[in-house]
């Protein structure tokens, strides 16, 4: 039976578009979320897993109902995920996630806090637009010069 938090070696059983299915041995199988494949950026998941291939995950969750979770990337030697970090591009517009403890955080959790954060990022986008266009009067007294 798989234990929380350790590391085995399984085989990819089937891909979605979602996430990697691994079979964990025992008769027991998992899913590795996209998300929890690698530390980098994967557009398309076939070209980072194929059916058959054999990956050491680590089991992240077990939940109420036996369904496991599993992780590809949290599976690696840290040495390795720097090596990856290294080499995957940072893209110039993406978030800065590293600042904040969102280790412990569910998938859904981290979709809800990036929607959160994005909405008002757009209200403030908006509000200073908004102020712009308004011909330079400012609510706290007139008009700046």
């Amino acid at each position: 039976m798989a234990e929380l938090d350790s590391i085995v070696e399984g085989t990819v059983t089937g891909i979605k578009p979602f996430g990697a299915f691994v079979d964990i041995g025992s008769g027991e199988s998992g899913l590795v979320h996209i998300s929890e494949l690698s530390s980098s950026y994967i557009s398309d998941i076939n070209s980072f897993v194929k059916k058959g291939d054999k990956v050491k995950v680590k089991v992240i969750r077990i939940d109420d109902k036996g369904k496991i979770s599993l992780s590809m990337k949290q599976a690696e030697k840290p040495k390795e995920q720097e090596r990856r970090l290294k080499k995957a591009q940072p893209r110039p517009d993406s978030f800065d996630w590293s600042a904040r403890p969102v280790e412990e955080l569910s998938f859904e959790d981290k979709l809800s806090r990036f929607k959160h954060e994005s909405e008002e990022k757009i209200r403030d986008r908006k509000r200073r637009m908004e102020n712009k266009r308004s011909g330079g009067y400012s609510r706290r007294g007139g008009y700046s010069f």
